[in-house]
């Protein structure tokens, strides 16, 4: 029998529209022998959808139509219940669209990528590929993933973060403060979005603070970095899980300016984006050796550190005056999930989502083994207090 994959994809995210091109780039590749393939799209006001259509790419130009001719659906919070319903009521109550067998994430940024979506599967108790909660909250969350690297003596960027409560009650000595931490220029990052959004850089305070106001727009709270002037940036993707994982090959995306922006990862592609695809690159990087083995050493480490499973990409900082390697940042649902580096390093994409989706049913296995019940029932030994919400004496 097939496996019933649910690919999830769009979301309540600025990166919607990317999602969708990693979930048909992820679909295309699937070995429709072996899977049964069910897409679900998450539109931004929050709905589910399924359908043949969603298959299509040139449907999305017009998602009033497109939504109108798919299948509104939901998944009931209830553990066990890997069930696939349509919303509106049949005759005889629920109709159930598909039964799942394990679900397939390719969404990114907030409300997707960031442990969200990842605690809603939990609960349902279904496998589903990549990062569990934790990983996912602390990969996309860029300050808590600083700190914890800082703590694992993992190299990363000098920074000041803060909230946008204390910029709008004291902007000032919010200013004052990051001066004091950091020379200019610096750039300016909300600490959860992804893709390059909401991201400034800033020479002045002049245009710190047009930085900030813009951050402050996507999230509550903000990271000021040092700007590296004379950087490369390095790009590597991980495999496996916190036990057992390997790197790919390094590559060097290629930016139009300061920093690598949105329409450099997407919108380079002669107006056709795919996805991550559409970056221009440069494969493998040229670099040494020996950078190349500490990039992927701590890729690596990274990965671990922060207990990842499947697949990530983790994106590095080269300073070229001082030749210094700093983590920038981890995706824990990579754009086009990294394919196009494992392509490069021998794993074609149709290989990749067989080990993704073989290492979701292993994860899901040894869950199973966890203790969840310790087996006693403490209300027995309620006493006259029980009324009260007090425990009686043994």
């Amino acid at each position: 029998m097939k496996i019933k994959v649910g690919v999830l994809f769009g979301g309540r995210s600025v990166e919607n529209e990317i999602s969708v091109v990693t979930a048909l780039q992820t679909m295309e590749s699937m070995n429709r022998d072996k899977y049964e393939i069910i897409p679900i799209y998450i539109a931004k006001t929050g709905h589910w959808y399924t359908g043949a259509r969603l298959l299509e790419l040139s449907n999305y130009k017009d998602m009033k139509a497109q939504l109108a001719a798919c299948t509104e659906v939901y998944m009931r919070p209830v553990y066990g219940d890997h069930c696939l319903y349509e919303t509106r009521p049949g005759l005889f109550g629920r109709k159930v669209v598909a039964s799942l067998d394990v679900i397939l994430p390719t969404l990114h940024g907030t409300n997707c990528e960031d442990g969200t979506l990842q605690g809603v599967l939990a609960c349902i108790g279904i496998p589903f590929v990549g990062c569990d909660v934790l990983a996912s909250a602390n990969g996309m969350d860029k300050i808590t993933m600083k700190l914890i690297l800082q703590g694992s003596g993992i190299p990363v960027v000098d920074y000041h973060w803060f909230n946008d409560k204390a910029w709008y009650a004291d902007r000032d000595a919010v200013l004052d403060a990051v001066e004091k931490r950091l020379r200019y220029p610096v750039i300016v990052k909300p600490a959860n979005s992804g893709s390059s959004v909401g991201i400034r850089p800033a020479h002045d305070r002049a245009e710190l603070i047009e930085a900030v106001d813009y951050a402050c727009t996507f999230t509550t709270r903000v990271i000021v970095e040092k700007l590296v002037e004379k950087l490369k940036e390095v790009n590597c993707s991980v495999l496996g899980n916190y036990e057992d994982c390997e790197a790919s090959a390094c590559e060097v995306p290629m930016r139009s300016g300061e920093i690598l922006t949105y329409d450099d990862k997407y919108m380079r592609g002669g107006g056709k984006s795919k996805g991550m695809q559409s970056t221009k690159r440069e494969l493998p990087a040229k670099i040494s050796d020996e950078e190349t083995s500490l990039i992927k050493e701590l890729a690596c480490k990274t990965f671990r550190v922060l207990a990842c499973d499947g697949v990530a990409r983790i994106d590095f900082i080269k300073d070229e005056e001082d030749r210094r390697i700093y983590v920038n940042e981890i995706n824990t649902i990579p754009g086009s999930l990294s394919n196009y580096l494992w392509d490069f390093s021998g794993v074609p994409f149709p290989a990749l989502v067989d080990r993704l989706i073989d290492q979701a049913f292993a994860r899901s296995r040894e869950a199973g083994f966890k203790v969840t019940d310790f087996g006693g029932n403490i209300f027995k030994h309620l006493g006259q207090g029980a009324k009260t919400g007090k425990l009686g004496k043994k």
